[in-house]
């Protein structure tokens, strides 16, 4: 679903949580349905598993309540002053982005319900698209006039013809008009600072960040990216660390990311870990999680969580919990293909994950995560009989003559 729309957004927000999972049937209940039947449970069950919800993680949720914490203490405040900002940092499918647009989808459902779905600041007799939360991608290769079409685009509205400076004046009077109180802009690391273009992109960020409204950027490596001065994390606090701005003269480049580096919170949404109990414990309980998910017809409790598993399916992803979504929905449509019914490390080990499967991801702006080498095993089928030399019995051998 497009969310860089007002209406896909809505549309998302709506029925994010509106899919109902296929039945849980037992291999015996499935043996008695119909042919049609156990095609249409088949395709649900597909569609299930293609469909597994986002499972909060411990790291997740830090994140949520961190953005949660920004954008309310914006949007509640009456001052004039910049609203400070907060960046969401990550390798490729961590779930950053899930994450923030569910705690923004709620931001949204208690900020309408609090102001009667309706504008509070909106003159009498006007009747604006109220949009507290206003989703876009950065483009891949970004400029002013690009970044400034993807917000109006939110909004549908018209910029045919528009120079920058009208542009600019458009999407501040359109963020005030809709009563946007959260403006996300996704893959934000897709900014290349040695392009003139990309640095004028973030000096734009940077006023808008004097308007009403609180901005969250996403993206992979932003410590790293020049978006902020080049950052090192400290192993004891785990905190990113910026090193003295150095005299270079009167370059806007610096100033510009000193500026952000003030203006905004980095916070990290990293993978699992497996080294600790609690780590694993954590690892174990998404785990489980999962199986409760899960529509094949054995049963599923223990089957990611028993033996030697959970350390097998964290060697094959590294805790990043978008490689193993992608794992899972792979070894379960080849566990209903071979009727086994069940994942287990043989079935796994028939396929790998690859960046076909995150299609969405910008490898250049290295938003591909890193996948752990795995070679596949073919499937271990039983070999049929020759039956060339089998005595064909007597009454075949009295119908040849």
């Amino acid at each position: 679903m497009d969310r860089t729309t007002f209406e896909g957004w809505n549309r998302w927000c709506e029925t994010r949580n509106a899919f109902v999972p296929a039945p849980i049937l037992k291999g015996e209940e499935y043996a008695r349905l119909t042919n049609r039947q156990k095609r249409l449970h088949d395709l649900h069950r597909l569609a299930t598993h293609s469909s597994l919800p986002i499972q909060a993680t411990p790291m997740s949720e830090r994140v949520a309540q961190a953005v949660l914490a920004r954008v309310e203490d914006g949007a509640f405040s009456h001052k004039a002053g910049t609203r400070g900002g907060i960046m969401v940092n990550g390798d490729g499918a961590q779930g950053k982005t899930e994450t923030v647009c569910e705690a923004l989808a709620v931001f949204q459902e208690e900020w309408l319900a609090l102001h009667n779905y309706a504008n509070p600041d909106a003159l009498p007799g006007t009747r604006d698209l109220v949009a507290p939360v206003a989703y876009v991608r950065c483009p891949v290769k970004a400029t002013p006039i690009s970044t400034c079409q993807r917000i109006l685009d939110f909004y549908g509205e018209d910029y045919k013809g528009m120079r920058l400076e009208d542009l600019v004046r458009t999407v501040k009077t359109a963020l005030v008009e809709h009563a946007t109180k959260a403006l996300v802009i996704d893959d934000i690391t897709r900014l290349k600072l040695h392009r003139e273009a990309d640095q004028d992109v973030l000096d734009l960020i940077r006023e808008m960040m004097s308007m009403p409204v609180t901005l969250i950027l996403v993206g992979v490596g932003i410590p790293t990216s020049g978006l902020l001065r080049e950052g090192r994390r400290d192993p004891k606090t785990q905190e990113w660390i910026y090193e003295p701005v150095k005299d270079r003269g009167r370059s806007p480049n610096d100033h510009a990311a000193s500026q952000h580096e003030r203006r905004f919170q980095v916070v990290d949404l990293g993978p699992f870990s497996y080294v600790t109990p609690a780590e694993m414990k954590a690892w174990m309980v998404h785990l489980r999680r999962l199986e409760g998910e899960l529509r094949l017809l054995t049963n599923t409790a223990g089957m990611l969580t028993e033996g030697d598993m959970p350390e097998y399916l964290f060697n094959r992803t590294k805790g990043v919990v978008g490689i193993l979504e992608k794992l899972i929905q792979h070894g379960c449509r080849r566990a209903m293909e071979d009727k086994s019914e069940r994942l287990s490390k043989d079935l796994l080990n028939q396929f790998t994950v690859t960046p076909d499967d995150m299609p969405d991801l910008d490898a250049d702006s290295g938003e591909q995560p890193d996948i752990p080498p795995h070679k596949p095993t073919p499937s271990k089928k039983p070999k049929g009989r020759n039956t060339v030399f089998d005595d064909v019995g007597p009454a075949a051998a009295g119908s040849a003559g």
